[in-house]
């Protein structure tokens, strides 16, 4: 997948989170298993603290749900 500059700008516009800062976790779940709960919490909750927000267990588990279930939109950059 390519991301466009103007996709992170708005990214980080949002979120605060810079480009590097999601390559890096990009990169960590390349290097991972997607399907692997361990490793989908440890990413979510580093992105809560990135961002600012609280999880909270249910939305986590939401979330893990929905990638283990290959349940997420496929075209992330219209989301933002």
């Amino acid at each position: 997948m390519n991301f466009s500059d103007s996709f992170f700008k708005r990214v980080e516009k949002k979120t605060n989170v810079n480009k590097d800062t999601i390559l890096g976790l990009a990169s960590k779940l390349q290097q991972g298993d997607m399907k692997d709960e361990n490793n989908l919490r440890e990413v979510i909750q580093e992105l809560g603290k990135l961002t600012g927000r609280d999880i909270s267990k249910e939305k986590e588990d939401k979330i893990i749900s929905a990638v283990q279930n290959d349940n997420i939109p496929k075209d992330i950059d219209k989301m933002i």
